[in-house]
C-alpha cells in the first residue's frame, strides 16, 4: 500500500516489549486498544515528535493500517528509522487473538 519505504510487521510478530504507538482518534482508543500501548492521535504527531521514541522497536497502529502507514512514512522522513506499521492495524491485532482492553467498561472492540 505504501511501497518499500514503509516497513510493516504482522500482528503475531509484534514483540511483547515493542512500543505500540496508537494513532487513532480518542473514541477508537477508548473502545479498544492493546494493553500498554501509547495513544497519540495522528494529527498531533507533528507537534509531539518528542513523544515518539527514537530508539527501540516502535510499532505504529490504527484501525486498518492506512493512517499508521502515513505516520510511519512521516516519521521516517523526519529521521526515525525504528518505526514499522502494524499490517492490518487493530483489525488484524484482534483477528489474531492479541490482547485488548477498553476504557469504557465494555468489552474491548475495534471501531
Amino acid at each position: 500500500m505504501f511501497g518499500p519505504a514503509v516497513p510493516v510487521v504482522a500482528a503475531p510478530d509484534v514483540a511483547d516489549d515493542a512500543y505500540l504507538l496508537d494513532v487513532r482518534e480518542p473514541e477508537e482508543w477508548a473502545a479498544g486498544h492493546a494493553p500498554g500501548a501509547h495513544h497519540l492521535p495522528m494529527m498531533e504527531i507533528p507537534h509531539r515528535l518528542a513523544d515518539v521514541p527514537s530508539d527501540g522497536d516502535v510499532v505504529v497502529v490504527c484501525r486498518s493500517g492506512g493512517r499508521s502507514g502515513q505516520v510511519v512514512a512521516y516519521l521516517r522522513q523526519h529521521g526515525w528509522d525504528n518505526v514499522r506499521n502494524l499490517d492490518g492495524g487493530m483489525q488484524s491485532w484482534a483477528a489474531n487473538g492479541r490482547a485488548m482492553v477498553s476504557e469504557t467498561g465494555q468489552p474491548a472492540r475495534v471501531l
